[in-house]
């Protein structure tokens, strides 16, 4: 199997090279995006792996298909950057990577909600400089907060354990509804309880027709004023620019993200050098009450060892016709 991946870096040719050994595939790591420009290089190649920034549209499957690729392996859990009915058409396969480390992502969430809250990179910075005065620094109590997941998926559910260890009361809303949740000591509700109620709301579900822009202006209204609000997600749940205004009325004190709607053109580059052209990232920025990572939060080594064992079983398990679990179908 030839196998070219898109979207690569270091870390991920590491990964991939040493595990590469149980199955001696030939990879070919390219740096570039897989878009409409950039889908010639994968001609020779059986298979294709990408990330997700990467745009697997009806043309780019179209193409891949005319040079022979019968797989596409999304080396991540989402799948929105796929246009699955054009694959099925096509008789292109598409598989991901439904689970890897929950922890990960998880953890980086509290890393955001503590971060915020208690304000320890302003902190940082100013006892680097040597100020050690206390105003502007104060925080509150998680202990007795009422925080509200909008998903409640692995991610989601290992997020709830993590908090109600910290004595928090967790509200969760999922279409699914699992039982997990009674388990931890979640209590399912209905969105517009859960915006009502939480002073955190975090997001931990998939992008679908049905969830973008989850977080809307009349979603926005039916919040407390100084809700805290964590994506680590997908970037399109949120209407960035409704998100914006609810910044500048104080609905919104505390904006923790780690997704953006318009990532595909920032994040996993060194844009130091350069003007930023995204005036609404930008904007963003401008405010001192918003914290924003890099799309880092699945970003452990643990988490990336998960990653790379799945995506090659996924390989090799379509190699040899083996029934594909971790297929997404349209």
């Amino acid at each position: 199997m030839k196998v070219a991946f898109f979207s690569t870096r270091k870390y991920d040719k590491q990964f991939f090279t040493k595990n590469n050994a149980a199955y001696n595939y030939e990879l070919e790591f390219l740096e570039v995006p897989l878009n409409r420009h950039t889908v010639p290089l994968a001609k020779g190649h059986d298979a294709v792996c990408i990330f997700v920034n990467d745009q697997a549209d009806s043309q780019v499957l179209e193409e891949l298909a005319q040079q022979g690729v019968k797989l596409v392996a999304l080396r991540c859990a989402g799948f929105n950057n796929v246009d699955l009915k054009a694959a099925a058409a096509l008789g292109i396969k598409v598989v991901r990577v439904p689970a890897y480390s929950p922890y990960s992502v998880a953890e980086h969430t509290l890393a955001l909600i503590l971060t915020l809250n208690r304000k320890t990179h302003r902190a940082y910075n100013r006892v680097k400089e040597g100020n050690f005065a206390l105003n502007g620094l104060m925080g509150f109590d998680l202990h007795g907060r009422t925080v509200g997941l909008i998903g409640l998926g692995k991610i989601g559910l290992v997020t709830a354990a993590i908090l109600k260890g910290f004595g928090c009361k967790v509200l969760g809303y999922d279409i699914a509804q699992p039982a997990e949740a009674n388990e931890i000591g979640v209590e399912l509700v209905d969105l517009d309880t859960l915006y009502a109620q939480s002073d955190i709301i975090s997001l931990h579900c998939p992008l679908t027709p049905q969830t973008h822009h989850i977080i809307n202006s009349e979603s926005l209204n039916k919040m407390k004023k100084g809700v805290m609000l964590i994506n680590t997600s997908r970037g399109a749940l949120i209407d960035t620019k409704a998100v914006i205004k609810a910044l500048k009325s104080e609905k919104i004190s505390y904006l923790g993200l780690d997704v953006y709607e318009e990532e595909a053109d920032l994040f996993f580059e060194d844009k130091s050098e350069y003007v930023i052209q995204d005036d609404v990232f930008m904007r963003l920025l401008s405010f001192n009450n918003v914290l924003i990572t890099g799309h880092q939060a699945f970003f452990t080594s643990d988490a990336m060892q998960g990653i790379v064992s799945v995506t090659l079983q996924n390989i090799s398990d379509f190699e040899e016709g083996k029934a594909l679990k971790n297929e997404v179908l349209p």
